[in-house]
This record gives structure tokens, C-alpha cells and sequence, in this order.
């Protein structure tokens, strides 16, 4: 069984030989641009990960996993489109290069490549494939829409949000490992249990995003720290902290959260304020908590496969990675 690098090596050699010579060039070099922005592949590379649990001919579900690149790619585009975002892993967006209607129309041509490829599945498992893929299509423009409603509401649940970030973010990795499980003739238990395995740890790893831009070091977070505060955005940690507020600390959070900033340094000062609440409430120690629990809870669906450990290692070792964690 391969490493996650040498997986990650042979996919994206895969993916830098895919075909996209069609015509005219106005609208596929677009998307030639969004693939070449890069990113990690984690959900490609699940995949193949997931297969190579019991099968070693990687090939046979290449073009699935570029298939599942080509559409989490696509869901990027037209979200930097509905954000209005300039910047994507440090390089202009397609509609600053291009334009808004540039940029929706190549997002739709990748949808339909996504689709192109995914359809390539070997006969005995195209329903399946397609069956799970477009649930899983389905469910992220679910999860979208609920995050957009989220924006003019003040009394999100808890359980709302963690039921949004698992439409919008958890059930794209597990249907990366599902993909493969399925496409490897796992045992359908196995199959599940992978699902799930993938499902908690997106819903640990958008908890963790969320702490972090809170939290986290600028120089290894990748982004500004304190984003989400000034946009006002229905995190976990908002949610909570409104949810546990005594009325002077809620008061505070709502006159912060509708303070407009015009510089960075009232901006720094909304972050200060808000961080400030979030530490008097104690929501950090909330939020590390239920991320420990979802992480648990993934290696508790990894640990039950039935496959020897030996044979799981590069997977967990891979989901410890992502949290930045030790073995």
C-alpha cells in the first residue's frame, strides 16, 4: 500500500495529464487555472487511500477520484464567485482574472467534467458510484444554503450548525472514502463505517477552522486570524457563546457584532472585544472538547474495519496529520 505522498504523487501526476484541450479556450482555460491554484487533494487521495485498503490497482479508480477533484473544485469556483472573493491560496480568483459570468459558466463546464468522469466507473459499480456522488452533490448545496440563511438569523442551535458543516464540508470526505471502499468490493459494513470515519473528521476539522481563526497562529493557519468575527459569522464558537451569555456579556457580543469597522485598527479592536467575551464565556474549552469528541469518534469508526491495523495505519496516519498530531 502506497503513502499518502506517493498517492498524492500518482494522482497528481494523473491530474496534470488530463485532457482539457476542448474548444473554445475562453472557457477551459478557466478551468485549467482553478485546478493549477492546487490545494492538498485530501479528498482524491482518501479515495485511493480508502481502495488501496483492499486493492492495489490504483489506476482502475483514477478516474473517479479526478472526477471528485474536478467537482470539489468546481464547488470553490462559484464560491469565491457567491463570497466575492479576490484571493484563492494566494493567487487572484477566476473572476478577477476573468470575469463573474467567466467564472460561472467554467464552473458549470467542470461540473459537467466532473460528472464525465465519474462516469467512467467500471459497469458493476457505476449506479453506486453515481448513486452516492450525487446524493453528496445534493447535500453540499443543502449545506450552502443553510450556512447563506445562517447570515440574517440570531438563534442558530447548535445542532443546526453541526448538521450545515456536515452538508457543506463532512460528507464530501466521506464520500471520498466511500467511493473507494465501494469501488474495491469492501464489505458494505466497511464501506459505512469508512463513511463515517470521514464524516467525523470533517466535522472535527471545521470545528478546529473555526477555533482557529479565534485562536490560531496567522503564520501557520494560513489566513488572518479573527475573519470570521468580522463578518459576523455563525460559527460554533458564536453560537455558543450566545447561547451561554449572561445578558450584560450578550449585550457586549451584540453591540460588537454590529459595530462596523473601517480600519485595521478598529478591526483589530472588534477582534480583541470578541475574543475577550468568547474567553470570559468559556466556549474555547467548549470547542476543544466536542473537536476531541468527533476525533474520537472517527478512529472509533476506523479502529472497528476489518482490516488488520497494519493495513490502517497510512489512513490514520493521514487524519493525525491533518490536526497536526503525533501517532
Amino acid at each position: 500500500m502506497k503513502t499518502f505522498q506517493e498517492t498524492l504523487d500518482f494522482f497528481n501526476q494523473a491530474l496534470a495529464n488530463l485532457p482539457l484541450d476542448r474548444q473554445p479556450e475562453g472557457l477551459y482555460t478557466p478551468v485549467k487555472y482553478e485546478l493549477s491554484l492546487g490545494g492538498k487533494r485530501i479528498r482524491p487521495v482518501l479515495l485511493l487511500m480508502a481502495y488501496q485498503l483492499y486493492r492495489d490497482d490504483m489506476e482502475r479508480v483514477l478516474p473517479t477520484a479526478l472526477g471528485l477533484e474536478m467537482y470539489h473544485n468546481y464547488t470553490l469556483l462559484h464560491d469565491d464567485v457567491m463570497d466575492k472573493a479576490d484571493m484563492r491560496r494566494g493567487k487572484p480568483t477566476v473572476h478577477k482574472v476573468w470575469d463573474e459570468n467567466t467564472a460561472i459558466l467554467s464552473g458549470d463546464a467542470m461540473l459537467v467534467l466532473a460528472y464525465q468522469l465519474m462516469g467512467q466507473a467500471s459497469a458493476d459499480h457505476l449506479k453506486a458510484v453515481l448513486d452516492l456522488f450525487t446524493t453528496t452533490a445534493l447535500e453540499i448545496g443543502e449545506g450552502q444554503q443553510y450556512d447563506m440563511d445562517f447570515e440574517s438569523r440570531m438563534d442558530v442551535r447548535e445542532e443546526e450548525y453541526i448538521e450545515m458543516i456536515r452538508l457543506k464540508t463532512s460528507v464530501l470526505l466521506a464520500c471520498a472514502l466511500k467511493l473507494g471502499a465501494l469501488q474495491a468490493d469492501a464489505p458494505a459494513t466497511d464501506a459505512d463505517l469508512l463513511y463515517r470515519f470521514g464524516e467525523n473528521i470533517g466535522l472535527a476539522f471545521q470545528l478546529q477552522d473555526d477555533l482557529l481563526d479565534v485562536y490560531g497562529d496567522p503564520k501557520t493557519f494560513g489566513k488572518n486570524i479573527g475573519g470570521d468575527i468580522l463578518e459576523g459569522k455563525k460559527t460554533f464558537m458564536l453560537i455558543n457563546a450566545l447561547r451561554l451569555a449572561n445578558s450584560t456579556q450578550r449585550d457586549a457580543l451584540e453591540k460588537w457584532l454590529a459595530t462596523e469597522v473601517a480600519t485595521p485598527e478598529a478591526a483589530r479592536e472588534k477582534i480583541a472585544a470578541v475574543t475577550a467575551l468568547y474567553n470570559e464565556i468559556g466556549v474555547r474549552q467548549l470547542a476543544e472538547e466536542r473537536i476531541q469528541a468527533y476525533f474520537d469518534a472517527a478512529f472509533v469508526n476506523l479502529d472497528a474495519v476489518a482490516l488488520p491495523n497494519e493495513r490502517k495505519e497510512n489512513l490514520r496516519h493521514l487524519a493525525l496529520a491533518l490536526f497536526g498530531r503525533k501517532s
